[in-house]
């Protein structure tokens, strides 16, 4: 699925400072705990925690590794690579390499990531990560291979939904996420991901619906906000749009959250009918899909049907809208 914000655009954020501690039982008491940060999904201030035991050379069981972790779900995904590469100095787990293999499908470093996986020990997060490496190669063969691989556990369905929507089978997406919406009713990013799928085949109604369910929980999510800004736009206009993104501006620590997410850049640019995009979708499109067709749209609208045509020229239609694209511009 498309992920909000990476570490190609990725702003040096602000850390949290530690408080400073003299030694004594009474003050270790009041330290900040690593589980807290995390439950929190606070990972500037676990990488932080982590970052000061590291410098101070405090014992904590495999730290590297979980300061690897938090880099990564920060995005800090270069930065994980490095801690990783770390650690399977130290410890004796060639299961790092798969982790390592994660950080580098982040990157789009498809390669990279199949020769890191490749090294780690068989196991379900293996099967995945070729799974989906072999989807990024249109290797047909090895993907079928890797399918017959996974079993009907939560990870997997979920791995083999996100196929079908990579592959533009929304509704075969849709039937696997409802499955297992069924079984579990509190996995609440199901409901983003099935309002994903029906945002893709045009029921914008029917995606703002099912994103309230998970609003109400997450009113902050960079990822459901956003999917309700594109369904604004779809059904109204632009400046609807961009007012929808207002509450993820006011619930930043940061500056300007909008420079800190490629999803978020992408979409103003659609937003603001091209303003910036020459700037801005150029450096995404290997990350967002859609930042292709956009910069399509827009050097065919400044009367630049050369740079459209080499954009689009090996690109393989799966969806109308794609296929109209394409024949507009080789008209």
């Amino acid at each position: 699925m498309i992920r909000p914000g990476t570490s190609l655009t990725k702003q040096k954020q602000k850390r949290v400072a530690l408080p400073k501690f003299a030694p004594g039982k009474k003050t270790e008491s009041l330290r900040p705990q690593l589980e807290d940060f995390l439950n929190n999904c606070d990972y500037v201030g676990a990488i932080t925690l982590l970052d000061f035991e590291r410098k101070s050379r405090q014992d904590r069981p495999r730290l590297l590794m979980w300061l690897a972790y938090s880099y990564f779900h920060n995005g800090d995904y270069k930065k994980a690579i490095d801690t990783y590469d770390d650690a399977i100095k130290k410890e004796n787990d060639p299961q790092l390499h798969a982790y390592k293999a994660c950080c580098f499908y982040a990157l789009t470093q498809y390669e990279e990531a199949e020769e890191s996986i490749k090294q780690a020990p068989d196991s379900a997060l293996k099967t995945r990560v070729l799974f989906h490496t072999a989807h990024k190669r249109n290797d047909e063969a090895a993907m079928m291979a890797h399918h017959q691989a996974l079993t009907d556990t939560r990870e997997e369905q979920l791995c083999l939904a996100a196929i079908q929507y990579l592959r533009s089978h929304f509704q075969e997406a849709t039937d696997i996420y409802k499955r297992l919406l069924v079984e579990e009713r509190e996995h609440w990013a199901l409901n983003v991901y099935i309002a994903l799928c029906y945002y893709k085949l045009d029921y914008y109604d029917v995606a703002l619906e099912i994103l309230q369910t998970y609003l109400a929980n997450f009113p902050h999510s960079i990822t459901a906000v956003n999917l309700r800004a594109c369904s604004h736009y779809q059904l109204y206009n632009g400046k609807a749009a961009e007012a929808e993104l207002k509450v993820l501006q006011q619930a930043s620590n940061s500056g300007n959250i909008f420079q800190e997410h490629d999803l978020l850049q992408h979409n103003l640019v659609v937003f603001r009918n091209g303003e910036n995009a020459v700037q801005v979708l150029p450096p995404l499109l290997d990350i967002i899909p859609e930042a292709r067709l956009n910069l399509v749209i827009y050097y065919l609208r400044t009367g630049e049907p050369v740079e459209a045509y080499n954009l689009i020229k090996d690109l393989e239609p799966t969806l109308p809208r794609e296929y109209i694209l394409k024949g507009v511009v080789f008209a």
